[in-house]
């Protein structure tokens, strides 16, 4: 028997038997049930029991239960794309555990003075920062010390979940650091320059939610004891000037980026002709940096952080399951999205976002993008041409930016729509903070965000 015949669609390998059905459609809609045992466990174990849920352990156990059946089945009809999601789990992991090392290893120390104003301020800045050292970058950066600066108030899980809304996923919209799907679109041709022009989009979803932030944050300020208050306000007289300890690895944090960037980029002109050599170089790269982060930087940053690996591996064993369950759900949207019947932005919008959601925005960003480009008669593999694609019925600058804020911004509708919204979660619970479950945050983000989505909608995707 001759081998199969593969087209590579980022991560994701679409491979047809010669003479034989597509793979693809091997996978029915029953392969979607694990995936969705596994979202729903994530949801309600925490709530049923939460102690044995603290466990990672146990919690690898869950992932392990939804996620070998379908490893057992893909081994049988494409180990190919077994082989393909492992290299992309392990290339997401690399990053999120490097950035977490190495920002584990900076401390501010000094005075941030749980204000709403000096919340409200520090969430501003980690909008900006997002488009720098990317979410997951300006997430692990400033959570500890918005978490320290406000320690000694009652009211902290609002000001947590708007850190996830604004740092960890709708501040990074405005350049291809920022986010995971812009990347993937500047390496397939979109300029570097272009998402400068989602300025509009960021600065009305941005401005409204530091708004809506501080108006509650207020509230909450004012519901605190005046001897709570006035506790907190001596405490901070006496607290030193804000100075940096462990600054070194502000130049692993570059060269974080800099791996990042340029193995992604130039990675054919150094020798790394595959994507597997792609993702073995990046793996690679950030691992010496997360090691030389550890090995510099003294313990005592680090244990005044509260730095400990639990809430990586938590995410490390939760991510393995999603990772795994999800490929049914990718593959099916792949061969069977263009039975969506979308045509106008604002459906690239939802249906980009919602899925986003609950899928990796990654994948989901280049299966929207390609649809995009299918339905303009572009090439997906050169997602820049939809910029001076027109039609009579569609421009396709209009649904590349549907797609591109879509799932950026509705990466913060749960908990796993963005690889730093599960890292924060974890590392607020570390630090005792009473993060609401699963659905309980997707109410926030159903009250908060949607309503906001809407006015995007009609503002910038007008039906």
């Amino acid at each position: 028997m001759t081998a199969p015949a593969h087209v590579t669609f980022q991560g994701f390998t679409a491979a047809t038997k010669e003479g034989g059905t597509p793979l693809d459609h091997q996978f029915g809609l029953v392969w979607v049930t694990p995936f969705a045992l596994m979202l729903f466990s994530i949801a309600v174990l925490p709530i049923l029991v939460p102690r044995w849920w603290e466990s990672n352990l146990n919690k690898g156990l869950v992932s392990a239960f939804f996620a070998l059946p379908v490893v057992f089945y893909i081994l049988m009809v494409d180990r190919s794309r077994l082989v393909e999601t492992g290299t992309e789990y392990a290339a997401f992991m690399a990053l999120l555990a490097a950035l977490f090392i190495i920002t584990g290893g900076i401390r501010l120390r000094g005075s941030l003075s749980g204000t709403p104003f000096a919340n409200t301020v520090t969430l501003a800045l980690g909008a900006i920062f997002a488009n720098v050292v990317g979410t997951t970058g300006a997430s692990m950066l400033l959570i500890r010390p918005i978490l320290r600066a406000n320690e000694r108030r009652r009211h902290q899980v609002h000001i947590v979940i708007f850190f996830i809304f604004i740092v960890s996923n709708i501040g990074g919209l405005l350049t291809p650091l920022g986010d995971p799907p812009l990347f993937l679109g500047f390496l397939r041709g979109v300029p570097f320059g272009w998402t400068i022009r989602l300025l509009p989009h960021w600065l009305i979803m941005v401005a409204s939610l530091l708004l809506i932030f501080y108006v509650w944050d207020r509230h909450r300020y004012e519901a605190e004891r005046p001897i709570s208050r006035r506790t907190a306000s001596a405490e901070l007289k006496d607290r030193e000037r804000l100075s940096v300890e462990g600054a070194v690895n502000i130049l692993f944090l570059a060269g974080v980026l800099a791996v990042a960037f340029v193995i992604g980029r130039f990675g054919a002109q150094i020798g790394l002709q595959s994507e597997y050599a792609h993702r073995g170089g990046q793996i690679l790269g950030l691992g010496i940096l997360a090691c030389l982060s550890l090995l510099m930087t003294p313990r005592d940053t680090r244990a005044a952080n509260g730095f400990t690996l639990a809430p990586i591996m938590e995410v490390a064993v939760i991510f393995a399951g999603i990772f795994t369950t999800m490929i049914p759900a990718l593959a099916l949207l792949e061969t069977r999205g263009s039975e969506l019947g979308l045509t106008h932005p604002w459906q690239f919008f939802w249906v980009t976002g919602l899925l986003s959601s609950v899928l990796d925005n990654a994948p989901t960003y280049l299966a929207f993008a390609s649809m995009a480009s299918g339905l303009m008669g572009t090439e997906s593999a050169h997602l820049g041409q939809l910029l001076r694609a027109v039609t009579s019925d569609a421009h396709g600058e209009a649904l590349l930016t549907a797609v591109s804020v879509g799932a950026v911004f509705m990466g913060a509708n749960t908990y796993i729509g963005n690889g730093p919204n599960f890292m924060v979660k974890a590392i607020a619970e570390e630090a005792g903070v009473p993060m609401p479950s699963f659905f309980g945050y997707m109410k926030y983000a159903v009250g908060i965000l949607l309503p906001l989505f809407v006015v995007v909608t009609f503002v910038f995707f007008r039906p």
